[in-house]
Order: structure tokens, then C-alpha cells, then sequence
């Protein structure tokens, strides 16, 4: 599958079979998280695979309860849960060096997060970002040390069904020329 195939066809998935996720496929999707870019090449990221039901559920208690990504964390055979070290990225020195500051780690993780599903994707297997959940309750249930945060997570496994691509919004509605809202 190219590049453009896995884009387009890569969907959030929120159901998934039982079947386990091979160490091969695993350590595929890792390594694609491992060469995603950030800031001055900081890594700030950090994974945490999580493949114990009974941490699964408890991490899945982290998440508002009308939030349909619970039962995914519970449902897939593994979650990966993305976590930063924090006054790494964005900084020169001590200081921030944009005016982003210390949340440089977002964009960063956020790319090491979007590798992963890309990967997965293209290895036929299905994620949901997850970012509304209780951060510092997971970090805690994870023993995440201090001088790092819990930023977003995945459920990971093979789709029960495949999903269907939602509307997109026309590129004249998110696409500008020379100055917001300029047109050709």
C-alpha cells in the first residue's frame, strides 16, 4: 500500500477482535514512531504498551464515561499510550525558544502518535487517537515519573469490521493562498 492509500484509507476504529497483535507488527509500528521528526531532534516522546486486562480497564476508567474509546481501551488487545518529557522540546537552552513554549511536546508526540496509526494502517490494523482523559490519573496508574506527562493514547488491534470515511471539508474551506482566507 502507498503512502496516499494508507492516508485515505486509514479511519478511527473503536471495535476491535480479540486477536493479538504480533511482536513483529508491533516493533514495525514502533520503529516508524521512533523516525517521526521533532524539535531539534529531542525524542521527547516516550511509549508505554499496555497489553494487562486489568491495566486496560483501569486505564479506560482515565476517559469521561460517554466517551466510546473506553470500551476500545478494554476491547483491543493492546493500548499504547504516548508520553512526553517535558522542557525538552522547544528549548535552545533553559528557556523556550518559540512562542509555543513548553507545549512544543504536543506537536512532537502528536507526529510520533500519527506514524503510529499510519503504520498500523498500513499492517491492517486499526487505532482511535485518544486525548480527552484524565492525564495526570493515568500517569499516576502508569507510574509515569515526574518530568514527563501522559499526552495521548491508542487502542491497537486488527478492525472488527471496517470503518467508513466520514465527510471531509472541500480544500477551498481549509485552504488559503498568501494570506488567511486569500484565494487564487
Amino acid at each position: 500500500m502507498d503512502i496516499f492509500e494508507v492516508i485515505y484509507n486509514r479511519h478511527s476504529i473503536r471495535k476491535y477482535k480479540p486477536d493479538p497483535v504480533g511482536d513483529e507488527d508491533l516493533a514495525k509500528i514502533l520503529e516508524a514512531a521512533r523516525q517521526a521528526p521533532s524539535w531539534k531532534n529531542s525524542q521527547c516522546w516516550r511509549f508505554i504498551i499496555i497489553n494487562n486486562q486489568a491495566t486496560k480497564n483501569a486505564l479506560a476508567e482515565c476517559l469521561p464515561p460517554h466517551n466510546p474509546a473506553a470500551n476500545a481501551i478494554r476491547e483491543a488487545p493492546l493500548t499504547v499510550v504516548a508520553c512526553a518529557e517535558i522542557g525538552k522540546s522547544g528549548y535552545g537552552t533553559e528557556e523556550p525558544e518559540t512562542d509555543k513554549g513548553d507545549y512544543w511536546y504536543m506537536y512532537d508526540t502528536g507526529l510520533a502518535m500519527e506514524h503510529i496509526v499510519l503504520a498500523a494502517a498500513a499492517l491492517g490494523l486499526g487505532t482511535v487517537h485518544v486525548g480527552m482523559f484524565d492525564a495526570p490519573k493515568a500517569a499516576a496508574l502508569l507510574n509515569v515519573p515526574a518530568g514527563y506527562c501522559v499526552v495521548a493514547m491508542t487502542p491497537l488491534g486488527y478492525p472488527v469490521k471496517p470503518a467508513t470515511a466520514r465527510p471531509r471539508k472541500e480544500i477551498s474551506e481549509i485552504v488559503y493562498y498568501d494570506k488567511f482566507g486569500g484565494t487564487r
